[in-house]
Protein backbone atom coordinates (compact mmCIF):
# COMPACT_ATOMS: atom_id res chain seq x y z
CA UNK A 1 0.00 0.00 0.00
CA UNK A 2 1.08 3.47 -0.93
CA UNK A 3 -0.30 6.35 1.24
CA UNK A 4 0.24 9.76 -0.83
CA UNK A 5 0.77 13.20 0.49
CA UNK A 6 -0.02 14.79 -2.97
CA UNK A 7 -3.12 15.27 -5.22
CA UNK A 8 -4.10 11.89 -7.11
CA UNK A 9 -7.15 13.35 -9.86
CA UNK A 10 -7.31 16.87 -10.84
CA UNK A 11 -10.35 19.23 -11.81
CA UNK A 12 -9.87 20.55 -15.89
CA UNK A 13 -11.11 23.86 -14.56
CA UNK A 14 -11.24 26.03 -11.63
CA UNK A 15 -14.29 25.13 -8.64
CA UNK A 16 -14.40 27.69 -5.68
CA UNK A 17 -13.21 25.29 -3.18
CA UNK A 18 -11.61 23.01 -5.15
CA UNK A 19 -12.68 18.96 -5.59
CA UNK A 20 -15.19 17.51 -3.69
CA UNK A 21 -12.94 15.97 -1.30
CA UNK A 22 -10.99 19.22 -0.72
CA UNK A 23 -13.86 20.79 0.36
CA UNK A 24 -15.34 17.70 2.56
CA UNK A 25 -12.28 17.49 4.04
CA UNK A 26 -12.46 21.24 5.50
CA UNK A 27 -15.77 20.76 6.79
CA UNK A 28 -14.95 17.67 8.64
CA UNK A 29 -11.99 19.21 10.09
CA UNK A 30 -13.41 22.40 10.93
CA UNK A 31 -11.02 24.94 12.06
CA UNK A 32 -8.14 22.43 11.10
CA UNK A 33 -9.23 22.18 7.76
CA UNK A 34 -7.51 25.15 6.88
CA UNK A 35 -4.24 22.93 5.78
CA UNK A 36 -6.63 21.03 3.46
CA UNK A 37 -5.26 22.98 -0.22
CA UNK A 38 -6.93 22.99 -3.00
CA UNK A 39 -5.25 20.58 -5.72
CA UNK A 40 -4.19 22.01 -8.56
CA UNK A 41 -6.52 22.41 -11.97
CA UNK A 42 -5.18 19.57 -14.96
CA UNK A 43 -3.42 22.47 -17.03
CA UNK A 44 -1.62 23.30 -13.73
CA UNK A 45 -0.09 20.35 -13.58
CA UNK A 46 0.75 19.36 -17.39
CA UNK A 47 4.87 18.58 -17.99
CA UNK A 48 4.32 21.93 -20.35
CA UNK A 49 3.51 24.43 -17.56
CA UNK A 50 6.77 25.80 -16.49
CA UNK A 51 7.87 28.97 -14.58
CA UNK A 52 5.37 30.96 -12.65
CA UNK A 53 1.49 28.74 -12.50
CA UNK A 54 -1.01 31.52 -12.15
CA UNK A 55 -3.52 30.64 -9.51
CA UNK A 56 -1.23 28.54 -7.28
CA UNK A 57 -0.12 29.86 -3.99
CA UNK A 58 3.30 29.32 -2.95
CA UNK A 59 3.05 25.90 -1.26
CA UNK A 60 1.53 23.99 -4.39
CA UNK A 61 3.98 25.74 -6.86
CA UNK A 62 7.10 24.55 -4.43
CA UNK A 63 5.44 21.07 -4.61
CA UNK A 64 4.29 21.28 -8.36
CA UNK A 65 7.43 18.99 -9.29
CA UNK A 66 6.03 16.21 -6.82
CA UNK A 67 2.87 16.27 -8.58
CA UNK A 68 3.69 16.33 -11.83
CA UNK A 69 5.69 12.87 -11.17
CA UNK A 70 2.45 11.46 -9.26
CA UNK A 71 0.82 12.25 -12.01
CA UNK A 72 2.76 11.12 -15.04
CA UNK A 73 2.95 7.53 -13.22
CA UNK A 74 -0.91 7.45 -11.86
CA UNK A 75 -3.11 5.38 -13.52
CA UNK A 76 -6.57 4.09 -12.66
CA UNK A 77 -5.30 0.46 -11.91
CA UNK A 78 -3.01 1.83 -9.70
CA UNK A 79 -5.73 3.36 -6.89
CA UNK A 80 -5.89 -0.17 -5.92
CA UNK A 81 -2.80 0.34 -4.14
CA UNK A 82 -2.49 3.79 -4.21
CA UNK A 83 -3.83 6.65 -1.95
CA UNK A 84 -4.29 10.16 -1.23
CA UNK A 85 -4.05 10.37 2.35
CA UNK A 86 -3.75 13.56 4.25
CA UNK A 87 -1.39 14.32 7.84
CA UNK A 88 -4.83 16.22 9.35
CA UNK A 89 -7.35 13.69 8.37
CA UNK A 90 -4.71 10.85 9.60
CA UNK A 91 -4.55 12.54 12.57
CA UNK A 92 -8.48 13.38 12.89
CA UNK A 93 -9.27 9.31 12.31
CA UNK A 94 -6.11 8.64 15.22
CA UNK A 95 -8.23 11.00 17.32
CA UNK A 96 -11.46 9.08 17.32
CA UNK A 97 -12.73 11.33 14.65
CA UNK A 98 -12.30 15.26 16.57
CA UNK A 99 -9.94 17.66 14.53
CA UNK A 100 -7.18 18.52 17.01
CA UNK A 101 -6.95 21.67 18.64
CA UNK A 102 -3.66 23.22 17.86
CA UNK A 103 -1.74 23.77 14.61
CA UNK A 104 1.63 21.17 14.47
CA UNK A 105 3.40 24.75 14.12
CA UNK A 106 2.77 25.41 17.65
CA UNK A 107 4.95 23.76 20.49
CA UNK A 108 1.44 22.80 21.73
CA UNK A 109 0.26 21.27 18.20
CA UNK A 110 3.86 19.43 18.27
CA UNK A 111 2.93 17.96 21.70
CA UNK A 112 -0.88 16.83 21.33
CA UNK A 113 0.42 15.10 18.13
CA UNK A 114 3.03 13.32 19.74
CA UNK A 115 1.11 12.51 22.81
CA UNK A 116 -1.66 10.78 20.44
CA UNK A 117 0.82 8.68 18.15
CA UNK A 118 2.52 7.55 21.27
CA UNK A 119 -0.75 6.62 22.71
CA UNK A 120 -1.72 4.37 19.73
CA UNK A 121 1.47 2.97 18.04
CA UNK A 122 3.83 1.23 19.24
CA UNK A 123 7.37 2.05 18.64
CA UNK A 124 6.73 5.56 17.14
CA UNK A 125 9.28 7.32 18.82
CA UNK A 126 11.75 5.32 16.64
CA UNK A 127 10.41 7.52 13.81
CA UNK A 128 9.06 11.04 15.98
CA UNK A 129 12.86 10.98 17.66
CA UNK A 130 14.82 10.51 14.52
CA UNK A 131 17.44 12.89 13.77
CA UNK A 132 17.55 13.80 10.35
CA UNK A 133 19.09 16.77 8.89
CA UNK A 134 16.94 19.48 7.55
CA UNK A 135 13.55 17.77 8.65
CA UNK A 136 11.72 19.58 10.76
CA UNK A 137 9.81 17.47 13.80
CA UNK A 138 6.27 18.58 12.64
CA UNK A 139 7.22 16.37 9.20
CA UNK A 140 8.44 13.49 11.26
CA UNK A 141 4.89 13.50 12.95
CA UNK A 142 2.78 13.68 9.93
CA UNK A 143 4.73 10.57 8.45
CA UNK A 144 4.11 8.48 11.34
CA UNK A 145 0.57 9.63 11.29
CA UNK A 146 0.76 8.63 7.10
CA UNK A 147 1.93 5.22 8.40
CA UNK A 148 -0.59 4.96 10.76
CA UNK A 149 -2.95 5.61 7.94
CA UNK A 150 -0.99 3.20 5.38
CA UNK A 151 -1.10 0.45 7.86
CA UNK A 152 -5.23 0.88 8.23
CA UNK A 153 -5.06 0.84 3.95
CA UNK A 154 -2.92 -2.56 4.04
CA UNK A 155 -6.21 -3.68 6.98
CA UNK A 156 -8.73 -3.01 4.27
CA UNK A 157 -9.60 -0.44 7.18
CA UNK A 158 -9.55 2.72 5.35
CA UNK A 159 -12.03 5.27 5.34
CA UNK A 160 -13.17 7.45 2.05
CA UNK A 161 -14.36 10.58 1.76
CA UNK A 162 -16.16 11.28 0.26
CA UNK A 163 -17.91 8.04 0.35
CA UNK A 164 -19.11 8.59 -3.45
CA UNK A 165 -16.10 10.25 -5.18
CA UNK A 166 -15.67 12.59 -8.08
CA UNK A 167 -13.88 11.15 -10.94
CA UNK A 168 -11.40 12.52 -13.45
CA UNK A 169 -11.07 12.86 -17.20
CA UNK A 170 -7.98 10.52 -16.49
CA UNK A 171 -10.59 7.97 -14.94
CA UNK A 172 -9.20 8.66 -11.32
CA UNK A 173 -11.14 8.39 -8.47
CA UNK A 174 -10.69 12.14 -6.44
CA UNK A 175 -10.70 10.96 -2.60
CA UNK A 176 -8.86 11.27 0.30
CA UNK A 177 -8.48 8.21 2.21
CA UNK A 178 -8.10 8.12 6.75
Amino acid sequence: MVALNAPVGYLDAFAHGGRTCDREARVLLGKRGAAIQNAPVRSQVEEGANGHVEGLNAVSRALLPRYREVAAQMAPFRQRSMYEVHPELSFFQLNNDVPLRWSKRTEAGRGERRALLESKMHGVKRILDAELPRVPASHLLDVAALLWTARRLFARAGVRLPEDPQWDEEGLRMEFVR
